[in-house]
């Protein structure tokens, strides 16, 4: 990562603040460090999930009422 970042403004909620602090401290890593890993997480579960419904795009669609049948005649439920 490049050293020098863009700069933001974000607002936390100051319990939320104070545990990211105590991490920070606990963990040896700066609070930008911790948050931006935060983020990239959250942005590539994102992606998981796009993808996952992209490959899911061609399935038969399936209607509430015909999936309990389904799982009814199956035994499921």
């Amino acid at each position: 990562m490049n050293a020098i970042g863009k700069r933001s403004t974000v607002y936390f909620d100051p319990d939320l603040h104070h545990a990211l602090r105590v991490k920070a401290a606990h963990s040896q890593r700066t609070l930008s460090e911790i948050v931006n890993e935060a983020v990239r997480l959250a942005l590539r579960e994102d992606q998981e999930d796009l993808a996952a419904f992209e490959n899911r795009a061609h399935e038969p669609l399936m209607t509430y009422q015909e999936l309990l049948e389904d799982l009814k005649a199956n035994g499921k439920i």
